[in-house]
């Protein structure tokens, strides 16, 4: 049986479920967990390495703080350096949260719908399907 590849995403989503399991729990600690239970499987491919649903969090410039790190680890082979990018982007992340709310909660300068939600809603009149805009919009609701 062949073992999937994880991704830096699948990386930070157990670091994410550790803090959360954990909260009294150092950034250093996630760290060794991370390197424990990451060690001897395969690194996790280098053109798969953001983590999607975090732009939701806080600002790209905070969640992507530790790419660099990440893909330095995964050039080298060392998963000490890949937990320390993701348990870097993870704290950096967490601060934001913490000191400002989730973005667009606290305020107008994060909203990233500001200035587009009304063209956005007018192209999809446009050129999505009223099926499919009725699909979505049920979706959505419930």
């Amino acid at each position: 049986m062949a073992t999937e590849q994880t991704t830096v995403a699948d990386i930070f989503r157990r670091a994410q479920a550790l803090r959360k399991e954990q909260p009294q729990v150092s950034y250093k600690d996630i760290k060794a967990m991370l390197v424990k239970e990451f060690t001897g499987r395969p690194f996790p491919p280098a053109n798969r390495l953001t983590i999607p649903e975090q732009d939701a969090r806080a600002p790209e410039e905070d969640w992507t703080a530790g790419l660099p790190l990440i893909m330095r680890g995964i050039q080298q082979q060392d998963w000490k350096e890949i937990a320390n990018g993701i348990v870097l982007s993870l704290e950096q992340t967490d601060n934001y949260e913490r000191e400002r709310g989730r973005p667009g909660a606290a305020d107008t300068w994060h909203d990233r719908t500001a200035g587009i939600e009304g063209p956005t809603q007018k192209g999809v009149g446009k050129w999505m399907p009223q099926e499919l805009l009725d699909l979505a919009e049920r979706k959505a609701k419930g």
